[in-house]
């Protein structure tokens, strides 16, 4: 479930007249950081943003499903599930708080942190050719 604070601000974005879809953003920021800190075993920056759209719809922020032909039927399906549980029911307990997460948290605890993929900022100086002499992956010089 969202942290308090995701909650506040998202909601805050509703107020603000921003679209339900910047206010799942915090949701997906919230996932991203999740993945760094290791909390949960999402592999791929794509993966953990299907995840904060999801606990989004389920937090009640009304972020309709996509559209016929953006996503595969069972997607769809799953995001409309998600999207009338939070019409109906929203929940946003703490992570951990239930049995199931409980158990979740513990597995992962158990994981090393490094099958984790976390997505980087947008164009680094990395990407723009910019960088440093050094790889920061496997520690390689470039050649120049």
């Amino acid at each position: 479930m969202p942290e308090k604070v995701t909650m506040e601000r998202a909601k805050e974005d509703l107020r603000e007249g921003k679209s339900p879809s910047t206010a799942a953003g915090e949701f997906v920021r919230e996932e991203i950081e999740h993945v760094r800190e290791g909390k949960h075993g999402a592999r791929s920056p794509q993966q953990a943003i299907a995840i904060g759209l999801s606990k989004a719809r389920r937090a009640g922020i009304p972020l309709k499903p996509p559209a016929r032909g953006k996503a595969t039927q069972t997607t769809r399906d799953r995001a409309e599930k998600d999207y009338e549980k939070g019409r109906k029911d929203p929940k946003t307990e703490p992570e951990g708080k239930s049995t199931r997460g409980r158990s979740r948290l513990k597995t992962m605890q158990k994981e090393p942190k490094k099958l984790h993929i976390a997505p980087g900022p947008v164009g680094t100086r990395k990407t723009r050719g910019e960088g440093p002499e050094r790889c920061e992956l496997n520690g390689d010089t470039r050649a120049s």
